[in-house]
């Protein structure tokens, strides 16, 4: 497959095209009230999905573009089909420097070996509470063991980091909080608080209901005293910390604390819409240029002229509203499928 040479794109605000999700399913097999809380969704129709080869071609073009980096999503992604095969096309990649899976954690007890083996870099696990009962009221599944079974798995198949992923929202697990970082420091993962986001399917969002980094900040104050910033690159979107035994841990303040200004991933969807911000309305239908017979260069052409108009603030401009509510109700999201925060891969 020919290479791009193309100067690496920056968009409007200087932020380079380094970091790609691409979401491999809108399925998912949990409910969490955060993203799916419907009984009933629309999916994308399954001939639009791209192939695990036209991943891997626009996986190529984007490397030629400077992407370095590529996260695998969902729904969940674990749902897809030999994903392994998909693994070992990207991991064949030189220029990628990281590839990581964000999974509920369900199926990955079955498949991490594989997974690792294939050349995945680093698993990112969603554990948002150590109760089962909760997760059963939550995220209507009652799967909760083999969640944690899932992380076990990952350890031992030799990862180069393992993480928590914790949305915290109040009412529902805010008093997990240090539970959750005990348990992260038990198996040896780091744990990462999400601030709860109105994004995509949480259709039931409330500003009362998120706990800021400023909260989570004092609660964990109190158990343990003090709590050092590391200073790092400002791309990650986690702020990462330090208790005084040097365990560490992250905050993603995506809704009270912003990070657009930084912000340099993108996303791709299952059926080859790319995102440039998780609030974005508009994206570029690149399945349409894949099946209509473009050339890899002109794919990557379009890519570049994209991410060098791209203004998007999404989470600050949402930040700034004086009577922030639901960003989409039901009605918008069963028109518009691609508006799910499953369907964009979170």
């Amino acid at each position: 497959m020919p290479q791009h040479q193309s100067p690496q794109p920056v968009d409007r605000f200087a932020r380079p095209l380094r970091s790609l999700r691409i979401s491999v399913t809108d399925r998912c097999n949990m409910r969490c009230r955060y993203c799916m809380p419907e009984e009933e969704y629309v999916w994308l129709p399954r001939e639009s999905i791209l192939s695990f080869e036209e991943l891997a071609r626009l996986t190529a073009i984007f490397t030629g573009l400077g992407v370095t980096k590529v996260r695998l999503t969902g729904g969940e992604p674990l749902l897809r089909h030999d994903l392994t095969t998909l693994v070992s096309l990207l991991a064949a990649r030189g220029e990628l420097t990281d590839l990581a899976l964000t999974t509920n954690g369900i199926l990955l007890e079955r498949s991490a070996h594989a997974l690792r083996a294939a050349g995945l870099r680093r698993v990112t696990v969603s554990l948002d509470t150590l109760r089962p009962e909760r997760m059963l009221a939550f995220a209507r599944s009652a799967r909760h063991a083999d969640v944690l079974s899932g992380i076990a798995a990952a350890r031992a198949a030799g990862f180069e980091s393992v993480k928590l992923n914790s949305v915290i929202i109040r009412g529902y697990n805010e008093d997990e909080i240090v539970e959750l970082l005990e348990f992260g420091r038990r198996e040896g993962v780091e744990v990462r608080f999400i601030e709860y986001m109105d994004v995509g399917g949480a259709t039931t969002w409330t500003m009362d209901q998120v706990v800021s980094q400023r909260e989570l900040l004092d609660r964990l104050g109190e158990r343990y005293g003090s709590i050092t910033p590391l200073e790092e690159t400002g791309w990650a979107p986690a702020e990462r910390f330090a208790l005084a035994d040097g365990t560490r841990f992250g905050v993603i303040a995506s809704t009270t604390a912003p990070f657009c200004r930084t912000c340099d991933r993108s996303r791709l969807t299952a059926d080859g819409t790319w995102l440039l911000c998780l609030y974005g309305e508009e994206g570029l239908d690149l399945r349409h240029l894949l099946r209509g017979g473009a050339t890899d260069a002109e794919i990557a052409g379009r890519i570049a002229t994209t991410w060098r108009g791209r203004a998007d603030r999404g989470a600050e401009e949402r930040a700034a509203l004086a009577d922030r509510g639901v960003l989409h109700q039901i009605e918008s999201l069963r028109a518009d499928p691609r508006r799910e925060m499953h369907t964009r891969g979170g």
